[in-house]
């Protein structure tokens, strides 16, 4: 039962969320929050209560998974109804106005910024939670992810009944969930491994074998059995469940995506092979995977935030079939303002024996980008404007890889 009080906090954020899209100034998901919040700091609580939730979080994958996920619980009987923040959204405010705008929705699958994971399950008490993974990320607002795995670590030690859905392939993920009574394990893969040397726990060395186990040397911390995995064709889980994975966005990172959705949807009561259908049906989520047509140009968008992320993202980026790449940074507050971390981007990834297609540095900050592709070895040009950039290469299909606020704004000026 919502308050009286909340009703009329709820009234002004509606309100103040039309004002803000009437008058172009934004999709209004954050304002509407924070107007009902200010006015009633109780309100993401009641709109959380009586509901399963699933709280997905990490530093990379959680749109993606998220949406997979609402895809996957829509299937579970009713009017097929989910209460999801899909504007991306992912901290109080954007999870108020998602929850608000669906108050009758019994299921959420709600995106969930990694340092507000805590206060908000407090208040949500989720059925799931699912951890995708952990590295770097916008250090001079997130800090350092040893803080950010032992805060998850605490805030999850006050969900004893919550099932967590963690990622086993890394260890920072591993360590967080390591304590709670009710972990179901997913290999789900973890290919960056720059920010979990040593372990959490102990501080000792973490020894890595070629099959993709892990251990530490200082305590009994190791890889866990996973319940749940998957290969190029098929998903595996308990009880010899297999079943053929087929998804519409590319990559492996995607594959364990989808894995650690399934498996969070059947904690839940979704069948199996329903929930697989229906990951396997997500082609795009907010822009990301977008095929646009531009002139003599197809652009594909990727987006990337971070070195685990670029990682991914560079390994999708088809260079046998493209005229161009086009790698755009900008270094706005929503980026992180130092780029210190495209040092420990694999540029070197475009190098080879003869490198066939052009590379543009752009964005706001193309100049340092083009520093360290020079420093990678890539060869390229320099051009600010993405537009630009994109219509500089050769007339055909043009990779395009950009991190948070420039993929934003191309996302706006593209038909």
């Amino acid at each position: 039962m919502i308050t009286a009080r909340a009703r009329m906090a709820l009234a002004a954020g509606s309100a103040a969320r039309w004002a803000s899209r009437v008058t172009g100034r934004g999709a209004g998901a954050m304002i509407g929050g924070l107007v009902a919040m200010s006015l009633d700091r109780s309100v993401l609580a009641q709109l959380g209560r009586g509901r399963r939730s699933v709280v997905v979080t990490g530093t990379n994958g959680k749109s993606t998974t998220t949406r997979m996920v609402a895809a996957a619980l829509a299937t579970i009987g009713g009017d097929g109804s989910v209460a999801s923040n899909n504007e991306g959204a992912n901290m109080d405010a954007g999870l108020i106005s998602a929850l608000a705008m669906n108050k009758t929705a019994t299921l959420a699958a709600l995106e969930v910024d990694e340092m507000h994971v805590p206060h908000v399950a407090d208040a949500v008490d989720p059925a799931v939670i699912v951890l995708l993974n952990l590295s770097r990320d916008q250090l001079d607002r997130v800090g350092e992810i040893n803080h950010i795995e032992r805060t998850l670590r605490d805030g999850l030690s006050r969900h004893p009944d919550a099932v967590i859905i963690a990622n086993c392939d890394d260890v920072l993920v591993t360590s967080a969930a390591w304590d709670s009574p009710n972990v179901v394990w997913v290999a789900a893969g973890g290919s960056w491994s720059g920010d979990s040397v040593s372990c959490p726990r102990s501080g000792e060395v973490i020894i890595r074998t070629d099959d993709g186990h892990w251990r530490s040397t200082g305590e009994e911390f190791h890889r866990p059995t996973p319940d749940w995995r998957y290969d190029d064709e098929n998903l595996y889980g308990p009880d010899g469940l297999t079943l053929p994975m087929r998804l519409s966005l590319p990559g492996r990172v995607n594959r364990g995506n989808a894995a650690q959705a399934v498996a969070a949807a059947v904690a839940l009561g979704a069948d199996p092979a329903t929930a697989v259908a229906a990951a396997g049906s997500v082609d795009e989520v907010a822009g990301r995977y977008r095929k646009v047509r531009i002139g003599e140009h197809t652009i594909r968008m990727l987006l990337a935030k971070n070195p685990a992320g670029w990682q991914e993202a560079l390994s999708m980026v088809d260079t046998d079939n493209s005229s161009g790449v086009v790698i755009a940074v900008n270094g706005q507050v929503p980026d992180g303002e130092d780029l210190s971390w495209l040092w420990d981007v694999g540029f070197e990834h475009f190098v080879s024996p003869s490198q066939r297609i052009p590379v543009v540095a752009a964005g706001e900050r193309g100049t340092d980008l083009g520093v360290r592709l020079g420093y990678a070895g890539v060869r390229h040009t320099l051009t600010h404007d993405t537009l630009a950039a994109i219509a500089g290469c050769p007339a055909g299909h043009v990779e395009v890889v950009a991190n948070y606020t420039a993929f934003l704004q191309l996302n706006r000026r593209l038909p």
